[in-house]
Formats: structure tokens, sequence, C-alpha cells
């Protein structure tokens, strides 16, 4: 009987860790901003993606990135990003929070 228990809790337990979607985590990255449109050619509108070797952060449209699009959407830019970065099916995201060209 307690055998069962423990293992119907146990069972509970992984199955509620699934459901638990993946936490954003602040944090800085470092590289190349370029336009989803203009450079990448993924998207029909602009939006800014950051380049961090072979890795592609897409930057989540809200002030701080509608703000500084006009420094990347005809040539890219090297830049210092932070804001929370989530990775969904492999794709990463971030909302930024600061953005700066890099000096």
């Amino acid at each position: 009987m307690i055998k069962r228990a423990l293992a119907v809790i146990v069972a509970a337990a992984f199955l509620a860790s699934l459901a638990v979607p993946v936490m954003a985590a602040e944090e800085t990255i470092k590289g190349e901003a370029v336009c989803t449109k203009c450079e990448l050619h993924e998207t029909a509108k602009c939006g800014t993606a950051i380049r961090v070797g072979a890795a592609i952060y897409y930057v989540k449209s809200n002030k701080v990135a509608k703000d500084f699009h006009k420094n990347v959407c005809q040539a890219p830019a090297k830049v210092v990003a932070t804001g929370d970065v989530t990775e969904k099916d492999g794709k990463k995201t971030i909302t930024l929070t600061k953005i700066e060209l890099q000096k």
C-alpha cells in the first residue's frame, strides 16, 4: 500500500514538472544585432535578433526593442543586451530591459 502511494506521488510530481513552463532568467549577452527582415530575411516585418556565436536570440517586441531597432535596420551592429531569456522548441528569445551599442 505504501509503495503504491509513493509511486503515485512520484508520478504526479513528474507530470507536474513537465507542465511548468521554462522560467525566464535575466542574462546579459554580447553579440551582433541584426534586422530579421533586412539581414536574416526571415520575417515580412522588421524585427531584431542578436547573433551570439552560432546562437540567435530573437528579440520580443517592446518599447526598448522598438526604440533601438533603428540602429540595426540597415546594417548589423555590435551590442550588449540585458533581458529575460527563454527557450522554447530550440528557439531562444530575449525580452530586453536594456540594449546599447558595444564600445
